[in-house]
């Protein structure tokens, strides 16, 4: 299974934000949406950062109710790994453990189209597994 199978599932939709917004304005959206992590684009709409709620405990720990006034710029992870619509479940789930993180940017030709996080991966995973052993019990009864 690829990127692109889980994208049709799911949709492409991802909800970003500028680095010049609060971190309180990011939780606020986050809080919206009900999701774990914002991508952060700049002017070009290119892809800068990504703030994961493991971003917003670390800068509330060192900063305190302070950090809630910051621009994303100060507390958004900048290194974003990304993959593309062709990679695997396989390759996914390989990198986000260890890179230990739990959601990804999916980027096609420096655009972004997409974002998976690990729940989508272990649904999609899951539903695999759940076709295989259900061809099994076939080939099992008709043998």
């Amino acid at each position: 299974m690829t990127v692109k199978t889980i994208l049709s599932t799911k949709g492409s939709e991802v909800i970003t934000i500028g680095p010049t917004a609060t971190l309180e304005e990011a939780i606020a959206i986050l809080t919206k949406h009900r999701i774990g992590a914002l991508v952060v684009l700049g002017a070009d709409e290119r892809v800068i950062g990504i703030l994961s709620e493991r971003d917003i405990v670390r800068a509330l720990a060192e900063r305190s109710a302070n950090a809630l006034k910051e621009p994303l710029a100060q507390c958004m992870t900048r290194i974003v790994v990304t993959c593309s619509e062709c990679d695997t479940v396989s390759d996914l789930m390989e990198r986000m453990t260890h890179g230990r993180f739990r959601h990804i940017p999916v980027m096609e030709q420096d655009r972004l189209v997409g974002i998976i996080s690990i729940g989508d991966v272990v649904k999609q995973r899951l539903g695999e597994m759940e076709r295989e052993s259900e061809a099994l019990r076939d080939y099992i009864q008709t043998a």
